[in-house]
C-alpha cells in the first residue's frame, strides 16, 4: 500500500510541473495579447514573453506570501489592482525588451483582468 501511494505522489509531481509549464505558456500568450492591445506596454521577442510570464508569476507569489494579498487585478479590489499594476511596472526592470509606462501598466492590468475574467487562468 505504501508503494502505491509513493507512485501516485511521483505521478502527481509530473502532472503539477506540466500544469505549471502550461500555465506559464498561457500567461506568455496573454502577455502577447496585452502587448499588442495596450499602448505603453511592449515586449519584443518570444524569450522575453516567457521571461516576463515567469517574472510576473514569481513576483505575484512573493507578494502573496509576504503581504498575504492576492494580486489579481479584479478579484481583490483596489489593493489587488494596485499591486498588479506595480508588479507589471517593476517587471520591466527584470525582463529584457520589456518597456512599460505607468499608464501602460494600468491599462495592462485592466486588459489582463478582462482576459482573466473571460478565460480564468490565474495570471496574477
Amino acid at each position: 500500500m505504501n508503494n502505491d501511494k509513493v507512485s501516485r505522489d511521483e505521478g502527481s509531481k509530473g502532472v503539477g510541473f506540466l500544469r505549471w509549464l502550461g500555465r506559464l505558456v498561457i500567461i506568455a500568450i496573454i502577455l502577447m495579447i496585452v502587448s499588442y492591445l495596450t499602448p505603453g506596454f511592449s515586449i519584443r521577442g518570444l524569450w522575453s514573453f516567457l521571461i516576463a510570464a515567469l517574472v510576473i508569476t514569481v513576483l505575484d507569489y512573493i507578494v502573496e506570501r509576504i503581504i498575504k494579498i492576492d494580486a489579481s487585478p479584479f478579484t481583490k479590489g483596489i489593493k489587488g489592482f494596485i499591486i498588479a499594476v506595480l508588479i507589471i511596472y517593476f517587471s520591466q526592470f527584470l525582463v529584457p525588451h520589456m518597456n512599460v509606462t505607468i499608464l501602460g501598466s494600468i491599462l495592462g492590468a485592466l486588459v489582463i483582468g478582462v482576459i482573466d475574467a473571460i478565460f480564468p487562468v490565474r495570471v496574477m
